[in-house]
């Protein structure tokens, strides 16, 4: 279905009824606002990724940025980012058939909603007290061992 609204409407209803909007279409202004809103519902800015894709490349980063005043602290959440690869091998796939892409996506998707669920190892913005490496290491051995089916 689709639907048209302002954007100062579009944050009310992102904020009462989230599951409401699928895919939007906005400015690149409006655009890096409401991810930033959408982002804080659904977690934060460390677990949002973010896929760009034109007619012919597609760019993954996180939401974020690259986050430069946290430059070597060693004390960000790298799950948007891992998140983000994990996009672009879902496009990868999508686009050109690659099912290895496939299964790298869903392994990866696996593997951060374990770390998730365990909350054993996880960055201070989630209630933890690990570091970027700890999480990023952790994912890492989970993508090796996850069972998925694609």
């Amino acid at each position: 279905e689709r639907d048209y609204a302002y954007i100062d409407a579009w944050t009310q209803w992102a904020v009462r009824r989230p599951e409401w909007y699928n895919v939007c279409v906005v400015s690149n202004m409006f655009g890096d606002i409401i991810t930033d809103l959408a982002a804080a519902i659904q977690g934060g800015l460390g677990l949002a990724p973010s896929l760009q894709v034109g007619d012919q490349l597609a760019m993954a980063e996180p939401v974020h940025g690259s986050a430069p005043k946290y430059y070597g602290k060693n004390v960000t959440n790298p799950m948007a980012c891992i998140l983000s690869a994990m996009w672009l091998m879902k496009y990868f796939h999508q686009r050109y058939g690659d099912k290895a892409a496939a299964e790298a996506a869903a392994r990866i998707e696996a593997a951060v909603v374990e770390v998730l669920t365990e909350r054993k190892v996880l960055t201070y913005d989630l209630g933890g007290s690990a570091h970027t490496d700890e999480v990023g290491d952790e994912i890492a051995k989970k993508i090796k061992t996850v069972q998925v089916s694609v």
